[in-house]
């Protein structure tokens, strides 16, 4: 019987040795040398090898540097101490087995068993490729089968059996090639077999078991001198060739000779052993020798193999050379096995076991280019390769390079044309290391491949394919494969169970998880080591330490032993948790059970020390691995390279990187960047230059590429000047490169680098113009020049450039979004779209918002949904939100609606935003009965009510103007438990402020003042707004002051506010003050400022000052306004001021302004009122030519100016050119030249005219009734009042005829129904004939009708009902638009009421009274002039207001004085006279409507004194005869003269000082002040 065990490269967990791979000559093994050796980490799983190996516990070291090996009688256990190896056992039960080769390749088995049992086996060849086997069983129970081969490449199998149950089997072949297999089994019960071949090259193999169940047990002594015969002290009997060939004991033999050399102590030889020559072997047997020394001691078995080299009668063979080099290359001593491959003579090893053999060693290691040397040599050699050769290369590749598309197929077909058919092995390999890339689409291909060549896919083929659907996260395609295995004729293993439990594990279903593993162990399979591994990785990963850790220790308390995966896996969760102190006590655990750390380990442990900041405890680790002897890998170089540079170690960092090139590694680029950085902080630019030169020699980087690395690690000077060499070299311009440059520009400010280096690439680089001009685009974005980049866009576009990168249009479309150039992002975003670039979810998610600012919330929608249909998901409600709200601001809430509808079908609970963003689309709307639904629902089912919520609710009400019910809301809503917050009050304040209320929002402000709540400055500027609307000065100026209080300034737009009161009330110094205010706040004038300034200007007649503004108005780059220039030519036009006013106008027309009529109508007027005719038939022809016709009211005011200029004929004449022309004739235009006649006096003319209007069938209206009453009412005499109201009467309106004659209570009610007829009208048709009612009945002296037609004006709110005031502390009176007459029955009836309120005490007057009379003339009657006459007359205490014109003013108390003690007001009760006089009795004398009687003294005193005159100097001076009143004016005016002089004498003039202006000073600045 022969065993034949050749191991190339195999093994289970083993230390490493390597050594120099220069060839080595034969003469070179007898020269001494020395050695070095270092110590790694070794794992067993062989209990039954325990014993043997605890005295050689230094075995097991990994000699990393080992010195030119030599042949020496001293044993190498000795010179190689420290070393340490698995026991592979593969139990082989039949005693007369004749031929078992069991070969393996690369790979990795876990508790394999090769059971051969069947007695008639006669061959069984079993080949393993590119598979992982775990608990795998081969049963081979044919009786007539006589050898068996079995081979295996590159897979991996965890506890395979393949038990041969023959009997007659006499050559068992076992080949197992770059596979993982665990606890795989072979048992052999045949009792003829006479040879078993096992060959395992580059594997891992844990607890694999060969047995020979001979007849004879071997094991003891005593029973082997019973069968060999007394063993002679001195040679054995010689038996000839063929007898001992023959002998059935050849197992007998190999095992007592292999016990005798393992038994050797440290000290004795091997040579000691085989010089005794204890039993006769045949080269076979000493193959069996080699091969099994070698599974204990790599060393022994050398020793054994160089003692045979030294004996004369010993012919090297290429099975003892295959073998020996398998067994160096399991122990990873290649630099060994390549010395004794290489000085092999060629008839030995030109074979191709040995070739697959050495091949197999460098599979191990991963020297793929090596591997192909040997198969390149073997086809020079003449040495066809076979399959396994193929199987090992391809292994090998895969061990050094990725699956890539279409490589496994170009393999297959690589192999073919060899004239070799590819096996299940070969696809397995294939398909094996798609699993380990994770790349689906080649193994299906491959997979595919398989069935086209019908190729018979085994269980290791499934195993594979679900491996490969676990790791690319296609757990239920894994699943379908696992339920189908059964229909395919096959079992599922511990393999598969572990592999669809890595795709559940890989998901984090534990519900899967928990229901495989309880499946897997149902059908009798444990839960090994790779299932505890798979799911406390599972645990680790989704942050479930502690139940990682206890079922770490639940697999210890079972009895499976923790491995380094398992120890390494653990420390690298807690690690990644921050649980350091776990860590290490694992740690801890994992030295004390002897497994020792993997350089994986260490590295795991380091970077939890360097994540939590332990600097210290992170370089012990580092420098625990190196003592340990274990070789620092690249991720543990970068690791610790990484934590030195974060804690600014600068030197230690260059200190270890120096050992990482050292050692053949070089960092990542990221962490190149980080050292560039900490470099260049330091200001050590010459190790930058060195690592720059490293980059391009060590990393073959080019000079662009290192210019990229160079400018991450924000050395820009030097990456710039990289970049332009780079493209001087002819380098062509990367996109990313580029981008990532000027982005790092960008983040460090530095622009104008940018810009530079833009420009010179533009001249150097001119085939990368469209790359260039899309860096440009993105770098100004950055710099947040939107203009430019919009700019530059727009040049990119028009040169034909379509671009389709990314950052581009992200750039542009944020830039954009941040400065609301929301139409450019939707068009820039239509661009994107067009040429096809693909939206993120970043991208959708804003372009959702903008769309939603735009008003399009549709198009909002539709993106969400398109890129929902991608499988984007948007957990960040506020988007839905955006997009509802949306809906609600344009009125689409049933929109809303479905959207609310579909997100409650996606999810059972809605997020409360989305329910607020519903309420507060239906508030938009103002559907208060469809938000309370949605509130009641929130409060029913859930997520409660927030104060968003309420104020939704709130907005319904206040959107549907329904303000009242807003405190019935707040106390159901208080009862129910809410409490009303700041921003609802605030809420409801804005409501009121908007609507105008005054009397709610100044309740609502004292209760919030009450409550210790304050307005925001919004809130603030919106109540000032109000206030200022309703002329509420007092209360502007206390919330100023409140302003102050409570921490807030005044903001320009609460001025402006304040502006436009004071220039409503005509308070134009308090408006100078608060222009001052906006100056000394730093403010600076807007706009809006200035037009309200130069109209204070105009209105308070000072138009030159105004024009002066409004030329620094637009030295501050403001335009004015129309409303501005119009008036200022309007003010300039009432001041005569017609040079201005016609500058102002031709400077509006050479600006190409639209001028509207209202323009060309107010410099009619002024050149109407100027008497100027011809200026107005030329403002005429100017309009026509501007393209602007005529109106009614345009011939309307030609007429007038016509009739104002005493040309009424030339009104007529206009007249009948419309009449002519077809224009329009109306009531308005027959008035004008009607009222032209009448004011000139040509009654008659005027009436026929009235009649020609009925006569044409016009309508006489109201215009032509004022026009006769207002005749009438400044008519000189009674019967030419009569005359005018009787051609009113005949054409059918007697009403004025009646009031002037008659004395009925029917009057009462016919002039109220007139009055409501008229009210509606435009023009102010009811409030002009009110007036020439007023002026008719107070010239012919009927003043008490006069009287009650006022009141009745009142009451129909023809005239203002606040016109005149008499309230506690507020009097005053506004007469501004009424008539002469009006205005005079007004004022008799306020000094009436002011009279009472002053006998009365109350109510209590102000400090001062005013009276608004305004400037402006009504039919030319100044309402100024005509009561200030009428007051002077009585000796009144009103005097003109200095700081404003027409406004009279009073002391409160002097007033009550003369109301009281004045004869003047002794009777101030109207009263009709008994007859009408014959003469009128108001005369109009320059604008002044005075009493007729009052005429001449009027005159008189204005001439002589002027109107400065006080009032009751006036009133003493007009009660005087003529004579004496000449006599005191004339004393008055020479007391005057003197007393000039006299103060000349005295020493000049002292001017007065104005006591007012200090009163100003103190009321309007006093809370201001404290302000500053």
């Amino acid at each position: 019987m022969a065993l034949h065990c050749n191991g190339g490269g195999g093994g289970g967990v083993l230390a490493s040795a390597s050594y120099p791979s220069q060839p080595y000559s034969r003469s070179s093994l007898l020269k001494p040398s020395t050695t070095t050796t270092t110590t790694t980490t070794t794992t067993t799983n062989n209990k039954d090898s325990d014993n043997h190996t605890k005295n050689n516990t230094n075995d097991d070291a990994n000699n990393n540097k080992v010195s030119n090996f030599t042949y020496s009688r001293a044993s190498p256990s000795i010179r190689w101490p420290n070393l340490k190896f698995t026991n592979t056992q593969l139990p082989i039960r039949s005693p007369i087995v004749e031929s078992l080769d069991f070969s393996i390749s690369n790979s990795n088995f876990n508790n394999t068993q090769l059971l051969i049992s069947p007695p008639n086996v006669e061959s069984v060849d079993f080949s393993v490729s590119g598979s992982n086997s775990s608990d795998t069983q081969l049963p081979i129970s044919s009786r007539i089968v006589e050898s068996v081969d079995f081979s295996v490449s590159g897979t991996y199998y965890s506890n395979a059996q393949l038990p041969i149950p023959s009997q007659n089997v006499e050559s068992v072949k076992f080949s197992v090639s770059g596979s993982n297999s665990s606890n795989a089994q072979l048992p052999i019960s045949s009792p003829i077999a006479e040879s078993v071949n096992f060959s395992a090259s580059g594997n891992d193999t844990h607890i694999e078991n060969l047995s020979l169940d001979d007849a004879v047990d071997g094991g003891n002594g005593k029973d082997d001198e019973r069968l060999l015969g007394r063993v002679s002290r001195k040679k054995v009997k010689l038996m000839n060739k063929l007898a001992l060939k023959r002998a059935k004991d050849w197992r007998l033999r190999v095992k007592f000779l292999t016990d005798k050399i393992l038994g050797l102590r440290h000290d004795e030889f091997v040579a000691d052993v085989l010089d005794e020559d204890f039993v006769q072997m045949t080269p076979t047997d000493f193959c069996f020798v080699v091969k099994w020394v070698g599974q204990e001691s790599w060393q022994r078995a050398l020793e054994v193999y160089e003692w045979l080299n030294l004996r004369r009668w010993y012919s090297p063979n290429a099975r003892m050379l295959a073998t020996i080099v398998s067994i160096l290359g399991k122990a990873n001593q290649e630099g060994l096995a390549v010395e004794i491959f290489t000085r092999a003579e060629p008839a030995v090893g030109d074979t191709v076991q040995v070739y697959n053999s050495m091949m197999g060693v460098y599979a191990r290691t991963g020297k793929f280019k090596k591997v192909q040397e040997l198969l390149d040599l073997m086809r020079e050699r003449g040495c066809t390769p076979d399959l396994v050769s193929f199987n090992t290369l391809i292994n090998a590749r895969f061990k050094v390079e990725p699956m890539v598309d279409n490589l496994g197929v170009e393999l297959l077909d690589e192999v073919r044309r060899s004239k070799l058919r590819p096996d299940t092995i070969t696809y397995n390999t294939l398909i094996s290391a798609c699993s380990r890339d994770s790349n689906l689409d080649e193994a299906t291909k491959i997979f595919n491949d398989m069935e086209v060549h019908k190729c018979q896919p085994d269980l290791w083929t499934y195993n594979a394919m679900i491996s490969v659907y676990a790791r690319c996260g296609y757990s239920d395609k894994a699943e379908q494969l696992f339920k189908e295995l059964e229909s395919k004729g096959f079992f599922p293993d511990a393999v598969t169970y572990n592999s669809l439990l890595y795709a559940f594990a890989r998901e984090g279903n534990l519900e899967k998880v928990k229901s495989v593993w309880e499946e897997m162990v149902k059908a009798g399979f444990g839960k090994d080591e790779m299932t505890y591994n798979t799911i406390i990785h599972m645990y680790g990963k989704q942050g479930k330490n502690d139940l990682a850790l206890q079922l770490y220790r639940d697999m210890k308390t079972l009895g499976r032993h923790p491995d380094v995966v398992t120890y390494t896996v653990l420390i690298d969760s807690l690690g990644k948790a921050n649980k350091i102190t776990e860590a290490a006590q694992v740690m801890s655990e994992m030295l004390d059970s002897g497994i020792k750390p993997t350089v994986r380990t260490y590295s795991a442990l380091i970077h939890a020390y360097a994540k939590s900041g332990m600097l210290f405890e992170a370089e012990e680790a580092f420098d625990c691995m190196i003592r340990s002897g274990i070789k620092p890998d690249h991720i543990a170089y970068s690791v610790m390279l990484d934590i030195f540079l974060k804690f600014n170690e600068t030197k230690k960092s260059i200190g270890l990187y120096k050992k990482m090139v050292a050692d053949g590694f070089t960092p990542d680029r990221a962490l190149y960047e980080i050292m560039i950085r900490a470099l260049t902080k330091e200001n050590k630019m010459e190790e930058v230059e060195k690592i720059v030169i490293h980059l391009k020699e060590l990393c073959g980087l080019n000079t662009q590429a290192i210019s990229f690395v160079l400018a991450k690690g924000e050395c820009y000077d030097h990456a710039a000047k990289m970049l332009k060499l780079a493209i001087r070299d002819g380098y062509e311009l990367d996109h990313e490169n580029l981008l990532s440059i000027l982005s790092s520009y960008s983040l460090s400010g530095r622009y104008s680098e940018a810009y530079e280096l833009l420009e010179f690439l533009k001249e150097h680089a001119p085939g990368s113009k469209q790359l260039i001009m899309e860096a440009l685009i993105v770098i100004l974005c950055k710099d947040r020049r939107l203009d430019s980049a919009m700019e530059e866009y727009g040049n990119f576009r028009q040169s034909g450039f379509h671009s389709r990168s990314y950052t581009v249009y992200d750039s542009l479309l944020r830039i954009c979004k941040d400065f609301d150039f929301l139409s450019d992002a939707s068009q820039i975003f239509s661009d994107m779209r067009l040429c096809g670039v693909e939206l993120t979810h970043s991208l959708y998610e804003s372009m959702a918002e903008i769309y939603c600012k735009l008003g399009f919330p549709e198009t909002a929608c539709f993106l969400i949904e398109e890129a929902e249909t991608k499988g984007i998901i948007f957990e960040n409600v506020s988007i839905y939100v955006d997009i509802i709200e949306a809906y609600g601001k344009a009125k689409l809430w049933q929109r809303a609606e479905g959207l609310v509808g579909g997100l409650r079908k996606k999810h059972t609970v809605l997020d409360r935003k989305i329910w607020n963003g519903l309420l507060h689309a239906y508030a938009e709307s103002g559907l208060y009965e469809r938000a309370r639904v949605i509130f009641n629902t929130m409060m029913r089912d859930g997520p409660s009510p927030t104060v968003d919520s309420i104020n939704g609710l709130l907005q319904a009400l206040i959107n549907d103007k329904r303000l009242n019910e807003l405190y019935l809301v707040i106390d159901e809503l208080q009862d129910m438990g809410f409490k009303m917050s700041k921003t609802s009050i605030l809420l409801m304040l804005e409501a009121f402020a908007k609507s105008g209320d005054i009397f709610e929002v100044k309740k609502m402000y004292s209760g919030m003042k009450a409550a210790g709540y304050y307005p925001t400055i919004n809130l603030y500027r919106l109540m000032i707004k109000l206030l200022c609307k309703g002329k509420r000065v007092q209360d502007v100026e206390a919330m100023i002051w409140e302003m102050d209080q409570v921490g807030f300034k005044p903001d320009l737009s609460i001025w402006n506010s304040m502006l436009k009161l004071y220039m409503r009330i005509e308070d134009f110094r308090k408006a100078a003050n608060v222009y001052q205010r906006i100056q000394e706040e730093g403010l600076k004038p807007d706009e809006d400022s200035y037009n309200t300034l130069v109209k204070m200007y105009c209105r308070d007649c000072r138009p030159e000052e105004g024009l002066l503004l409004m030329h620094e108005m637009k030295r501050q780059g403001f335009d004015p306004k129309l409303d501005t220039y119009k008036s200022l030519i309007t003010a300039f036009g009432k001041q005569k001021l017609l040079e201005q006013a016609d500058e102002l106008f031709e400077e509006l027309r050479g600006k190409d302004y639209k001028l509207d009529r209202g323009f060309y109508h107010i410099m009619m007027k002024i050149y109407r009122n100027s008497g100027r005719l011809d200026k107005t038939e030329r403002i005429l022809r100017m309009m026509k030519d501007a393209g602007v016709e005529p109106s009614p009211a345009t011939m309307h005011l030609l007429m007038l100016s016509y009739g104002g200029s005493g040309q009424p004929e030339e009104a007529e004449k206009v007249l009948c050119n419309l009449k002519e022309t077809g224009g329009g004739i109306s009531s308005l235009t027959y008035g004008s030249v009607i009222d032209a006649y009448l004011k000139n006096g040509d009654y008659n003319v005027g009436i026929q005219k009235l009649v020609e209007m009925q006569s044409e069938g016009l309508e006489i209206d109201h215009r032509i009734w004022t026009c006769f009453v207002r005749a009438a009412s400044l008519s000189s005499s009674m019967s030419e009042a009569v005359i005018l109201l009787d051609a009113l009467r005949n054409v059918g309106f007697d009403l004025p005829i009646r009031l002037l004659t008659e004395r009925s209570q029917s009057l009462i009610s016919e002039i109220d129904l007139c009055f409501q007829k008229l009210e509606p009208l435009k023009d102010n048709a009811a409030f002009n004939f009110v007036n020439a009612i007023e002026d008719l009945l107070w010239a012919f002296e009927l003043r008490a009708t006069a009287l009650w037609v006022f009141q009745l004006a009142i009451k129909t709110n023809i005239y203002h009902n606040n016109m005149l005031r008499v309230a506690e502390k507020d009097w005053g009176a506004d007469f501004r638009r009424l008539s002469g007459s009006a205005a005079l029955v007004g004022l008799t009836l306020w000094l009436d009421h002011m009279q009472d309120a002053s006998l009365q005490g109350r109510p209590e007057s102000p400090k001062s009274v005013v009276l608004i009379t305004g400037m402006s003339e009504y039919n030319t009657v100044s309402l100024n002039k005509t009561i200030k006459a009428f007051l002077w007359e009585m000796g009144s205490p009103f005097l003109p207001c200095k700081t404003r014109s027409g406004v009279l003013v009073a002391k409160g108390h002097s007033l009550r004085m003369w109301l009281k003690d004045s004869p003047f007001c002794f009777d101030l009760e109207l009263k009709d006279v008994a007859n009408l006089p014959e003469q009128n009795s108001m005369q109009l004398i320059e604008g002044c409507l005075v009493r007729r009687g009052l005429v001449p003294a009027f005159k008189e005193i204005n001439k002589r004194l002027g109107e400065r005159v006080s009032p009751k100097k006036f009133a003493r001076f007009a009660l005087m005869a003529d004579d004496k009143r000449e006599k005191c004016i004339g004393d008055d005016i020479q007391g005057r003269r003197e007393k000039l002089e006299k103060m000349k004498k005295s020493g000049g003039f002292r001017m007065k000082k104005d006591s007012r202006r200090k009163y100003v000073g103190n009321s309007y600045r006093s809370k201001p002040k404290q302000l500053r």
